[in-house]
Parts: structure tokens; sequence; C-alpha cells
């Protein structure tokens, strides 16, 4: 069953995310309904940022310095956050509110934990229509976190501006850089780590 989106609003409003986690569910498994639920949505113009990059570079802290900044603003934020899936048992660790645990609880923000499912790109294969119903329910900002990515992740461009590439030092010479699409793509480099 999904819920009507003035009822999410209503909840992101209170802090209150359940209807709003429910459908998210639905969404990620395709249920019965779903399309229709969101070909009726009226998104607001909200910005959608991007952070990706490689594993452990330091997206999820990052994006909980961000996070800080914003609710310090009196905004509220949603995060999704993608993981991948084994190869072996199709699980996924979704370890990202462990690296935000400040923020999991707060009234102002929405993070969300969800599993490839093999899909390849960085994101998720409903992330579109995911981001279409955070837009209609009431956040200021979006942020997206892809999986730990490597040279061809590109899928967050399409979706999200700025995107911003979160990178360690020592990640190859010259030459990976120039094959690595992210680099094509991204509108922010951010070196973390460095000694």
């Amino acid at each position: 069953m999904l819920y009507a989106i003035q009822d999410i609003i209503a909840g992101v409003k209170k802090g209150d995310f359940l209807f709003l986690s429910k459908v998210i569910s639905h969404i990620e498994n395709q249920e019965a309904g779903t399309e229709q639920f969101i070909t009726g949505l009226k998104p607001n113009d909200v910005q959608v940022i991007g952070l990706t990059g490689p594993p452990g570079a330091g997206k999820s802290t990052l994006i909980a310095s961000l996070v800080g900044e914003m609710v310090n603003e009196q905004k509220r934020v949603a995060i999704l956050s993608v993981d991948p899936s084994s190869v072996i048992h199709d699980g996924a660790l979704l370890g990202d509110r462990i690296r935000m645990r400040e923020w999991y609880l707060h009234p102002a923000v929405y993070i969300r934990s969800l599993a490839t499912r093999g899909h390849l790109g960085g994101l998720i294969k409903s992330i579109d229509q995911m981001v279409l119903l955070l837009k209609s329910a009431g956040f200021d900002y979006i942020i997206l976190e892809t999986v730990g990515v490597g040279q061809s992740e590109v899928q967050v461009a399409k979706i999200a501006y700025p995107t911003v590439l979160v990178l360690v030092p020592e990640a190859g010479d010259e030459i990976q850089m120039m094959k690595s699409g992210l680099f094509e793509v991204a509108n922010i480099y951010v070196v973390n780590k460095s000694d």
C-alpha cells in the first residue's frame, strides 16, 4: 500500500520518515502501483549533490560534514547511500549509517542505505524514481553517495549537479587519470586523506 504524498510531506516536516521509507521500499522492490504513484508526483526544484570515488576515499565522512553545515542552516537533507551487493549471496553490508551516526536519528536528516542488487553504474536501477519522490517530499537537499567506483561508473553525473569526485593520493599515474570517465563528468574534485 502506497501512502499519500501529503502524509509523506507532513512526516518529513516532523522528522517522521516511516511513510517515506515504506514508499522507497515499494520503489526498490518494483511493487504494484509504484509507477502510477511516481507519475502523480509534483517534484520541487531541489539541488541533488552526487558524491563518488573509490572505496575508502572518505565519501561518507565528507557527507557527514556537509550535512552538519546544511542542518546548521535549518535545512532538511535526504541521503541515498548505495553499497555493492555481494556476488556470492546477493546481500550487502549497508554500513554508511555507522560513518554518519551523528545524523541518522536527527529529525532533519533522512538516510537510506541501498544495495546495488547487481546494477552497474555506481547507483541502483530505481534511483531516478527515488530522487523524484525525495524532490516531492519537502527536502532542501538530496545527496547521492555511489558505491566505491572505478573508471566508468558515471551514472551519478546524469542525476546530480554538482558531482563531487573524492580521491585519495597516489591513485595511479596521469594515464590512469586520463582513462577515467569520472574525471570527465565530475564538477568538483576533492583530494582526501593526504599526508
